[in-house]
């Protein structure tokens, strides 16, 4: 024997019920007991049209025809048409006899809960009779039940507590003498010993069916609903989410009273103890599995099971010294809410006693303030004890899992994992069984957790990066070319799964919260709103999503100064941009303690060298406990690739323009070849070798000219060196007749740096530098003779970008 039960979504419209007819036509039991909720949204609507006519609204009436309009409809989709006339003149009848119930509340202008019962059980009476009439006009072997004769309950209306020796007695006389193979009753709703309606509280559909499954000791309960079973977390929020096989009781009633929508909390137990199974399966997907719950415990699969969560929760905070060893507060405290009708969701208290913290509906907390505060009004005179204090906004989050209490480090992990991506926990309570761990955190934090707490328990080990881009040029449209030609290798060799959620230029910035398709980005941009970083900053800050990166690819100083307000909110940052990092030492170090403190990575690899790897090993070498006595390097791929190709038969101008050109420059040239450019990236270098030095500090031998240095526009600066071509050159006749080659050079040691044009000899490392190479030797206590090489390509879109994506995959490594 099985009870069935179909909710609100599988039983909304016509074409949902008759799904419900095809799955129930398949059962082959003798016998099958169906229980459904009313079509879908019609409890609501009742509810919100007893509340108009309470407040002597008149347009209750609209939503009462409405209410008239969807069952008849109903009625005419399903049912013949030369087989109408007795459902329809039932039904018409029934709300006749609602419409009574509401013109009375509209009279006196009042509803009483026992009114509000009489009219909310409509729902239900009204649905489980229409479809069991469409059963028999199916040629189904069907008769319905007026759940009110079988359920019977006290007379607290709104959340009846059931008589089950008279329940039991009533369903399981009703069924043995029924002839009938399939029962169709409805939900949630039963009555009193006298007979008036009540019923079971919101979700009361499910215990129904299971009150009678348990009554009847059926073979099994099956929940039909509009997902495949119980998820790992929900998926409306956790994309990766997927349907749990297999879960024991136990678990199932942790998750649902966390939040998992597919049960109502109190529904297991009246199988509980007849060991019944439940399966949770999918109206609308019939033939997948589903989820099984049963008593025994799996011997095998994940310790966690699941992660769930309950929205608008508010947390109540009782302290004081006067509760140090004072027997009876706590009974006091939890007696004045019980007596008050407020539900305790999470209890934590601190082993001093000091204080007792509780989590309980959003839509309690005002009224929990008022009647605590009146409670314990002597003790917050006499200032034993402060009012009570309370915090709004909250949400709980919960792992769930039978075989958590044997394994350690889980809820460091938990908490690790939560704390990485900037998820403020307020409290915390682990029952002693173990098998949920549960901390309360801010409501908007609610997505972010659920996906970084299913990404590290469920999805082996593929860790989701999220990109917000700005600056799309030279390097950010290469970088998004290597990042879409990566994705799949990254997912399937270093789990690593990244996104592009944002990506802005100077004009237009465009947002998706599933990930931008990188094959038709440029499209997408073009398309995009009106570009403004604050806007743009704002966006990343609501999206709020875990391991969130913010890459810049330009060379603003504007775009370096937002810096701190995205590692300020855990949002890394990878920056090809050196503004940041050369400015005034005290900022520079202010970011590193930012991402310090918000354990959100503030990598800038590209500031010197490119995708050389350079600061990396200088990290490296600092963090093994080597100390940096001189660094030599040549730094800037553009002026070594100017310097390189520019001789007697060619000129300056046209030298410097073909860098430009093939993007070794910064857009402005002279910020390379005045320097600043090669200033800031030793000044980088001194500064992660472990010195305070600030720009200033660094002498410039710059062999511009003056003339040069002091134009505003690229126009004029090429200007500039046309005329200024006869200097250039004999600098270069110069190094030719000592057999050197000019390199510009940048030079740390002692505490002091400086950068100049140079003429190289022969035997020099730098000597046979090519292209727009760059090299950096170290010197260090462990190197103090043969210094550590880095040489390569340090200039040039495409390896600028390898560098940028280099230091996103190391953050995803973190």
């Amino acid at each position: 024997m099985k009870v069935l039960k179909f909710g609100g979504t599988s039983v909304a419209n016509e074409e949902n019920i008759t799904h419900v007819k095809n799955i129930v036509a398949q059962v082959d039991d003798h016998k099958v007991i169906v229980v459904v909720s009313a079509l879908g949204g019609i409890t609501d609507l009742l509810l919100e049209t007893a509340g108009q006519a309470a407040e002597q609204n008149g347009d209750y009436k609209n939503n009462l025809k409405v209410i008239e309009e969807r069952h008849l409809q109903t009625i005419k989709a399903l049912i013949p048409i030369d087989q109408q006339s007795k459902t329809l003149s039932k039904v018409k009848s029934e709300l006749n006899s609602l419409e009574t119930l509401l013109e009375g509340a509209f009279s006196i202008g009042e509803i009483t809960p026992k009114l509000s019962d009489k009219i909310v059980s409509y729902g239900e009476l009204l649905s489980s009779y229409i479809i069991s009439e469409f059963f028999i006009t199916a040629d189904l072997d069907a008769v319905h039940k007026d759940a009110r004769e079988l359920i019977k309950t006290n007379d607290i209306h709104g959340k009846a507590v059931v008589n089950f020796d008279l329940t039991n007695t009533k369903c399981r006389d009703f069924v043995s003498n029924s002839s009938n193979k399939i029962i169709v009753l409805g939900g949630f709703i039963a009555s009193a010993t006298n007979g008036d309606s009540t019923t079971l509280g919101r979700g009361g559909s499910d215990y129904t069916a299971a009150i009678i499954t348990g009554a009847i000791n059926a073979d099994i309960l099956e929940i039909w609903t509009d997902v495949s079973g119980m998820y790992t977390a929900n998926p409306k929020i956790v994309k990766q989410a997927r349907a749990i096989d297999h879960i024991s009781y136990e678990e199932a009633m942790e998750l649902s009273h966390f939040g998992a929508k597919v049960l109502y909390p109190p529904t297991i137990q009246p199988v509980l103890s007849m060991g019944i199974p439940i399966r949770i399966k999918n109206t609308f997907k019939p033939s997948d599995p589903g989820t099984l719950i049963t008593k025994n415990q799996l011997k095998e699969g994940k310790t966690v099971r699941g992660i769930s969560h309950v929205e608008h929760i508010a947390l109540l905070s009782l302290e004081g010294s006067g509760m140090v060893g004072i027997p009876g507060i706590s009974k006091r405290f939890f007696e004045v809410l019980s007596l008050n009708q407020i539900s305790v969701i999470l209890i934590t208290q601190a082993s001093s006693e000091h204080s007792i913290c509780v989590g309980i509906s959003s839509d309690d907390i005002d009224r929990a303030v008022l009647v605590v505060n009146e409670a314990f009004e002597y003790e917050i005179s006499l200032e034993k004890i402060k009012p009570v204090i309370a915090e709004k906004d909250l949400a709980i989050i919960a792992l769930v899992g039978d075989k958590m209490k044997s394994h350690q480090g889980l809820s460091g992990k938990m908490f690790s994992t939560l704390g990485k991506n900037n998820v403020n926990i307020r409290a915390i309570a682990q029952g002693a069984s173990e098998r949920n761990i549960s901390a309360v955190i801010d409501k908007e934090d609610v997505k972010k957790a659920l996906n970084s707490l299913h990404e590290e328990f469920f999805e082996e080990n593929i860790k989701q990066l999220n990109l917000f881009v700005m600056g799309v040029g030279n390097v950010g449209s290469k970088l998004l070319t290597q990042i879409q030609q990566q994705q799949k290798y990254l997912k399937e060799n270093l789990k690593l799964n990244i996104r592009v959620i944002g990506i802005s230029n100077s004009r237009t910035m465009v947002f998706s919260e599933n990930g931008i398709a990188l094959d038709s980005w440029e499209k997408a941009l073009a398309a995009g709103e009106k570009a403004d970083k604050t806007a743009f900053f704002n966006k990343v800050k609501e999206l709020n999503y875990r391991n969130s990166i913010f890459v810049d690819n330009t060379a603003s100083d504007i775009v370096s100064d937002t810096y701190a307000t995205y590692l300020g909110q855990s949002i890394s940052v990878v920056t090809c941009n050196k503004i940041a990092c050369s400015s005034e030492y005290n900022n520079y170090r202010k970011l590193k303690n930012l991402a310090k403190e918000y354990n959100a990575p503030f990598l800038f690899e590209t500031n010197v060298g490119a995708g050389l790897p350079i600061i990396d090993t200088l990290k490296h070498l600092i963090a093994s406990g080597d100390k940096v006595l001189k660094i030599q390097a040549v730094l800037s791929g553009s002026l070594n690739f100017v310097f390189n190709n520019f001789n007697a038969k060619n000129t300056f101008k046209d030298i410097v323009k073909q860098a430009q050109e093939e993007g070794y420059t910064e857009p402005d040239p002279k910020i390379d070849l005045s320097g600043v450019d090669v200033m800031r990236k030793i000044l980088i270098l001194a500064r992660e070798s472990g010195y305070q030095l600030e720009i200033e500090d660094i002498e410039n031998k710059s062999f511009l000219p003056q003339q040069a240095l002091d134009t505003k526009n690229n126009e004029d600066f090429f200007s500039s060196l046309e005329k200024n071509e006869a200097i250039f050159q004999e600098l270069y006749k110069e190094a030719q007749a000592s057999e050197s080659k000019l390199k510009y050079v940048a030079q740390f040691e002692d505490g002091k740096a400086s950068v100049g044009l140079q003429n190289i000899p022969k035997k020099h490392d730098f000597y046979n530098l090519e292209g727009s190479d760059n090299i950096v030797l170290f010197y260090t206590e462990r190197y103090p003779d043969q210094p550590m090489i880095i040489k390569g390509a340090g200039a040039g879109a495409e390896v600028t970008a390898s560098g940028i994506f280099a230091d996103i995959i190391r953050i995803g490594n973190f």
